[in-house]
C-alpha cells in the first residue's frame, strides 16, 4: 500500500509541477535581511583572531544595499545593524523580510510568529512593519539570499582585513563603487542610480529622536540577590531572591522590573563575570559586614576608649586569623552593655593577657568588668612563693614584725 502510495505523489507531482510566483515589489515597500557567514579577520593590533558574520539589508525595487561585518549575531548587534542600515539609506521601508533568527523570531509559526520584545519596540520607533517567512520557506527572501552569494562571491575573495573596522569600510567602498555601479541581473539597471532618482525620495523618514534600541530578557534571581546577564551579574533588593525579572539591556545601562514595577538600576558591565552590587539590596547583616571594615573598627574603638582601642588593634594584629569577624562581634557588645562596660571589660582582658572576645564575652556575661581591678601589674611566677600562692605566708611582712 505504501508503495502504490508513494508512486502516486510522484505521478501528481509530475503532473502537477510546483511553479514559484515571483513577487512584486513597489519602491520603498519592504527591505529583505539576512546574515552571512564572514570571514575569520584577525585584528593587526592584538593579533587576536575573531570569527565574523556579515549584516546584509537590500532593497526589494531598487536592490540597493547595506553590508555590516560583526562579531555576533545578539539581538543588540541585530537592532544595531537595522539602525546603521536606516541611516546609511537615510530613510526607512515599509516592512521588512526575515527569516526566523532567534535575534528576531522567538517562536516560528507560519500563522503566528512571536516575535523578540526588542525587535518589535524597534520596529515601533522606525514605524516598519516585519514579515517572517514561512519557516523552512528561503525563498520569499531570495533578493537578500542573492545579496549574500554576490558578497561571498564577489567581494570577500582575494582581500585582506586588517581589523573589523578595516571590513566595515572596505566593505561600503565596495557596495558605493562596485555593487552600486553595476547592472543587475534582474532589473537590468544600476541599483544606486534606480536608488538616488526614484525610491530614497518615497522612504519613510527618519525619526526625529532614534529609538532606544533595548534588548528584553527574563532572568530568575540568584540567591546572593543577583541576575546574571550576558556573563555578568547585576543586584535587586534581596526580598526578590527565587523571582523571575523582566531585564531590559541598553547599550548603557540595566534595569529590572518584577510585576512591571522597575527594581533596579545599574550601569551596564562591559567585562565578563563583573558584578554592579548596590549596598541597599542586600539584608542588613551583610550591609553592616559590609560597612564594619578594618577602618571603621578602629575608630569605633577608639571613640569607646583606649583599652578597648588597644583590645581590638591586638585582634587586628593576630598572625594567622583575619579576626575582623571576632572585632565586629566585640564592638556590638557596647549594644548590649553599654560602652563603660566595654572599655572595663577590654581592659580586665589586656590586664591579664587574654585580648580575645571570648574573654569579653566571658567577662561580661559574669559581671566581672564591675569589680576591683588591682592597678598593680600582674608579677613573674617567682614572686608567689613571697607574695602570690594562696596558702603561703607573707614571709616578709613575718620579718618586719
Amino acid at each position: 500500500y505504501s508503495s502504490v502510495y508513494r508512486l502516486l505523489q510522484q505521478l501528481k507531482a509530475e503532473l502537477t509541477p510546483a511553479v514559484p510566483m515571483r513577487l512584486e515589489f513597489k519602491p520603498a515597500e519592504a527591505a529583505q535581511v539576512d546574515f552571512g557567514a564572514g570571514p575569520s579577520i584577525t585584528d593587526a593590533h592584538t593579533g587576536e583572531i575573531h570569527k565574523t558574520w556579515f549584516f546584509v539589508m537590500t532593497l526589494c525595487w531598487s536592490r540597493h544595499q547595506y553590508v555590516e561585518f560583526v562579531r555576533d549575531q545578539s539581538v543588540d548587534t541585530w537592532l544595531l545593524c537595522h539602525r546603521h542600515a536606516f541611516e546609511w539609506f537615510n530613510g526607512v521601508v515599509g516592512r521588512v523580510i526575515i527569516d526566523n533568527p532567534k535575534c528576531a523570531i522567538v517562536k516560528a509559526c507560519i500563522y503566528e510568529p512571536e516575535v523578540q520584545r526588542a525587535y518589535a519596540q524597534c520596529a515601533e520607533g522606525y514605524s516598519f512593519k516585519i514579515d517572517p517567512c514561512p519557516p523552512r520557506d528561503p525563498a520569499k527572501k531570495g533578493i537578500v539570499e542573492s545579496g549574500v552569494k554576490y558578497v561571498k562571491s564577489s567581494f570577500l575573495p582575494l582581500r585582506e582585513f586588517r581589523d573589523l573596522d578595516d571590513a566595515n569600510r572596505q566593505a561600503q567602498a565596495w557596495v558605493m563603487h562596485e555593487a552600486g555601479t553595476r547592472t543587475h541581473g534582474t532589473t537590468r539597471e544600476v541599483p544606486l542610480k534606480r536608488f538616488e532618482d526614484v525610491e530614497q525620495a518615497l522612504l519613510l523618514p527618519l525619526p526625529d529622536v532614534p529609538p532606544e534600541l533595548a534588548t528584553w530578557a527574563r532572568v530568575k534571581v540568584h540567591r546572593d540577590a543577583h541576575v546574571q546577564f550576558q556573563r555578568a551579574y547585576y543586584s535587586v533588593p534581596f526580598r526578590l531572591a527565587g523571582k523571575d525579572l523582566w531585564l531590559k539591556a541598553t547599550a548603557t545601562m540595566v534595569q529590572l522590573y518584577y510585576a512591571h514595577e522597575l527594581s533596579a538600576s545599574h550601569v551596564r558591565q562591559s567585562a565578563p563575570g563583573t558584578r554592579s552590587t548596590v549596598a541597599d539590596h542586600m539584608p542588613p547583616a551583610a550591609q553592616a559586614w559590609q560597612l564594619h571594615d578594618t577602618q571603621w573598627c578602629l575608630r569605633e574603638a577608639q571613640r569607646i576608649g583606649p583599652s578597648c582601642y588597644a583590645l581590638v588593634h591586638a585582634l587586628f594584629g593576630d598572625q594567622v586569623l583575619i579576626k575582623l569577624r571576632a572585632v565586629q562581634g566585640v564592638l556590638r557588645f557596647a549594644q548590649q552593655f553599654g560602652a563603660s562596660r566595654l572599655e572595663a571589660a577590654c581592659r580586665r582582658a589586656n590586664h591579664f593577657g587574654t585580648p580575645s572576645y571570648k574573654a569579653v564575652k566571658l567577662i561580661l556575661q559574669k559581671g566581672l568588668d564591675q569589680t576591683w581591678l588591682s592597678t598593680e601589674p600582674v608579677e613573674s611566677g617567682a614572686t608567689t612563693y613571697t607574695h602570690g600562692g594562696r596558702f603561703c605566708r607573707d614571709t616578709q611582712t613575718l620579718l618586719i614584725h
